[in-house]
């Protein structure tokens, strides 16, 4: 389904991109264009993964990162002993002091919490968002947002070499990638794919799992559906009842 996906949008690129300046189809241009969108489709993971870097870097940059000695950062390494490596990934873990209430992942392990969502609930439910955010990791799902994002942008496309790796970026353009990590719009699936890791991660670590269920019943019952993590997410039901059938079959 995600080939036929990325092949519809090469089609709908090429048909908007091979137009000349007078609306006639140019196929020269089009074909120009179609090389470094075919490209793309196969980007290089690490070369995403690299960039993800240069992204989150940038993204570091621009927000105010609790510094090692700070409450918020000894938190949140307590809350994350034992997963800067898990399952083959490695993952960097830091507080944004942001009263944004949410927290994003990007592919090569980029990990960032806003202070807002830890405010907001205890430490195992912090875990279990972060758990969440792994999950997306974990199944590709911020490496193909990140992927897409250079897929359908053609000032990225020069970026592109003919082997699928992505060469230097501006910093305006890590900068859009970033945003697309901090807000990104997964699908359906992947959320509840993505909040079934959580609860495996938790049992596995030895942690409640129900966990998951409070964390969203929290912020439901503060927020409602207006905190970040929650407004791109399925509806809350829906998760609730997915969640405790991944529970059920622990």
């Amino acid at each position: 389904m995600k080939r036929i996906t990325s092949m519809a949008t090469l089609a709908a690129v090429l048909s908007v991109s091979g137009c000349a300046t007078d609306g006639s189809f140019d196929a020269n241009k089009a074909m120009a264009v179609g090389i470094g969108v075919a490209q793309a489709v196969t980007l290089d993971e690490d070369s995403v993964k690299h960039t993800a870097s240069l992204a989150a870097k940038e993204m570091d940059g621009k927000n105010q990162v609790a510094g090692s000695g700070s409450a918020y950062a000894q938190r949140l390494a307590q809350i994350t002993a034992g997963l800067q490596n898990y399952k083959g990934m490695k993952f960097d873990f830091k507080v944004y002091m942001a009263p944004e209430i949410n927290a994003f992942a990007m592919a090569d392990g980029t990990v960032r919490v806003y202070s807002g969502l830890m405010d907001a609930m205890p430490d195992d439910q912090v875990l279990a968002v972060i758990g969440h955010e792994i999950g997306h990791v974990y199944h590709k799902h911020s490496f193909e947002q990140m992927q897409q994002k250079i897929l359908t942008d053609s000032a990225m496309q020069a970026a592109v070499s003919v082997g699928g790796v992505v060469g230097d970026l501006t910093q305006g353009q890590l900068g859009q990638l970033a945003y697309v990590a901090v807000n990104a719009q997964f699908s359906q699936q992947d959320e509840l794919e993505s909040d079934e890791f959580a609860v495996k991660m938790l049992h596995n670590m030895g942690k409640d799992p129900y966990s998951m269920k409070r964390a969203i019943a929290t912020l439901e019952a503060k927020y409602g559906s207006g905190s970040s993590f929650l407004s791109s997410h399925p509806s809350n039901k829906d998760r609730i009842k997915r969640i405790q059938k991944a529970i059920d079959r622990l």
